[in-house]
This record gives structure tokens, C-alpha cells and sequence, in this order.
């Protein structure tokens, strides 16, 4: 271990060194992790994944700006304490906090304590050293020596839960045809852009495969999917048997990665870009118009190591292997953590 793993170690030591010896004395006394982030999907996504793969117990807040910080970047906040909902910092603290995005970068960098380490997820565009642990996506670009660097977004698709989904949803999609393509719609988001342009040539892209290679399909929208693109996927694939999820009752989200045969994704979300190439199915991108230099350059990584394709209206499918950093960033937490 390099020096600096040592003193992160020690520094990080006492509640997490007691719920160790807890452990190794035969207590169960699992490392609890206060799990904190803006109420965003692939936010609580990415921070639940980390830390239900370290073996953490969790105990999740939503980081709830107040007025008139909602109104300013909270690098901007004089003291977060005083700019969020009291209830994200109310006992109790746990052996560690644990975060995703720039709110949380800034509340864990002022709340960390030797005996309170502080991991965050993404670039924290602050000083890395504020932070015990820092987890990263390649794009970000950025190293260090309490940097843990992924090729994916951290997610909570693993194995295990892909055959509990696949158990209980296969029954309900069995009587759609085979191939089955699962297609998983995000939205505009600021960079790219699925107005009713962008979801109609991919309604027509979605709707040609269906004819072509006669393919059952599934779809799920999300909550950045505006209701105008939504109609217009809908009046194209209802009408050749598609199943769409109507965001009423439980989602199936999990259950159409485990139960596909391939799966077709839009490229504004490098969070559900991970999660579906984490399955075993052939993954398609659906490029939407717009731009970003990180997440295009994830979108690029994927298709350049093999993992995905760009989907150019039919069914592809070639040899793959899920692509999953999650567990591999959970082990050298714990490494660098010292637990």
C-alpha cells in the first residue's frame, strides 16, 4: 500500500476500523454508509451500486437545496449546511458519507471529519485531496492517487438481480416474438435533444426493424421523455405489438434488460448506456442530435472496444460479454478505505 493509502487509512480509521474488528470478532456490525445526492435517477443509481457492492449497509438522503441557493451552482454556496433540507444532515452520521455530483461533492468536502471519510462519485471540480476516495468514469479524464478510475458509470445491475427480474418478468413478456429487443428511451438533457424531430426518426428507425427482422419489442420511457416524443413512439409501434410501458405500476426496467435479446438505448445517458452493456445482450446506441464531449466520448469507448454498435435501423447481434466495472471499484474502495 503507498503511503498515502496508509495515512488515508489511518485518517479514515476509528468508526470504520470498529465495525471491522466488529466483523472479524463475529459481530454483525456492518459499515454503514450515509448515501447522499440530488434526487436524480442515475445519481442514486451510480451511488446505491457503489456502495450495495462494497458490502455497505445504506442509509440514503436527498440533498434538497433551499430558496435562493436552488437558484445558484452549489459551488457558489457560502456554507451547504445552511443552503439544503436540514433532513439530508440529521443523525445519525454512519461510519462514512457516500455521494454522487457536484451538490454532494460540495456537502461531503465541508461535513468530512478524520473520523467521517468522505467518498465521492464523478469529477468534484474541486481539490481530489478534499476526499478520502474519489470514483470516476474514464471520460472524466482525471488520476490520482485516491482516484479510482471505471469505463462505466457505476449502476445496481449485477447477476444476481438480473435473474430475480428475469423470474418474475419473462412470464409477462413471453408472449411477445423472438428476437426480443428491449429499447430504453431517455430525453433531452441539455446537451442532447429528443424533441418530437429526434423521437420521430427513431420511431421509424425502431418501426422498420420490427418489419424488417420481424422482432418483438419492448419499450421503456423515462421521466425526461417529453409526452410529445412519447405519442409519437407509440402511434408508430403500438400498432405492429409493441409493449410500452405506460409509467403506471412497477417498473420494468430490470426486467427488460434480463429478459432481451438485444437492446437498443439512446446515447444521452451514459448511465443507461452502462447499465445495459452490463447484460450479456448486443447493445445498439441511438445517437440523438446534439453534443457532448465526455458523454460522446463514452458512447465512442463503447463502440470502439466492441461492447455496442451504432443502431442504424436493424437488428444486429454479434458474440458479447457484460461489461460491469462496479465490483472492481467497490474492492479497491474497501482497499483504499482500509475495511
Amino acid at each position: 500500500m503507498s503511503g498515502w493509502h496508509e495515512n488515508a487509512a489511518m485518517q479514515a480509521a476509528p468508526t470504520l476500523m470498529a465495525a471491522t474488528q466488529a466483523i472479524a470478532d463475529g459481530q454483525a456490525a456492518p459499515v454503514t454508509a450515509r448515501v447522499l445526492c440530488t434526487d436524480l435517477a442515475g445519481l442514486r443509481s451510480q451511488a446505491l451500486g457503489l456502495a450495495e457492492a462494497a458490502g455497505f449497509r445504506t442509509d440514503f438522503r436527498v440533498i434538497a437545496p433551499k430558496r435562493p441557493w436552488t437558484l445558484f451552482s452549489p459551488m457558489l454556496w457560502p456554507d451547504p449546511r445552511c443552503a439544503i433540507d436540514a433532513a439530508a444532515l440529521a443523525p445519525p452520521e454512519g461510519d462514512l458519507m457516500l455521494g454522487a455530483g457536484g451538490a454532494a461533492a460540495r456537502v461531503l468536502a465541508t461535513l468530512r471529519r478524520p473520523d467521517l471519510p468522505a467518498v465521492i462519485i464523478q469529477h468534484p471540480r474541486m481539490d481530489t485531496g478534499r476526499f478520502d476516495a474519489v470514483v470516476v468514469a474514464k471520460h472524466d479524464g482525471l488520476t490520482g492517487p485516491n482516484v479510482i478510475v471505471t469505463r462505466t458509470a457505476l449502476h445496481r445491475v449485477t447477476p444476481e438481480r438480473l435473474a430475480l427480474e428475469r423470474a418474475l418478468w419473462a412470464p409477462h413478456f413471453a408472449g411477445l416474438p423472438r428476437p426480443l429487443v428491449a429499447v430504453l428511451v431517455g430525453g433531452s438533457n441539455g446537451r442532447y435533444r429528443l424533441d418530437t424531430a429526434a423521437a420521430r426518426t427513431l420511431a421509424e428507425q425502431l418501426a422498420g426493424m420490427m418489419d424488417r427482422d420481424r422482432v418483438g419489442l419492448m419499450l421503456t420511457p423515462s421521466r425526461r421523455t417529453e409526452p410529445a416524443a412519447r405519442a409519437i413512439l407509440d402511434e408508430a409501434l403500438r400498432p405492429r405489438g409493441a409493449w410500452i410501458w405506460d409509467m403506471q405500476g412497477e417498473n420494468p426496467y430490470f426486467g427488460m434488460l434480463a429478459v432481451a435479446d438485444a437492446i437498443v438505448v439512446t446515447g444521452d445517458s451514459v448511465s443507461m448506456v452502462s447499465e445495459a452493456v452490463a447484460t450479456d445482450a448486443p447493445v445498439m446506441i441511438a445517437r440523438l442530435p446534439g453534443k457532448s464531449t465526455r458523454i460522446g466520448a463514452f458512447m465512442d469507448d463503447m463502440v470502439a472496444c466492441g461492447r455496442a454498435r451504432n443502431f442504424d435501423g436493424r437488428l444486429q447481434t454479434w458474440a458479447t460479454a457484460a461489461l460491469n466495472d462496479t465490483p472492481m471499484a467497490a474492492a479497491e474502495l474497501r482497499r483504499m478505505l482500509g475495511v
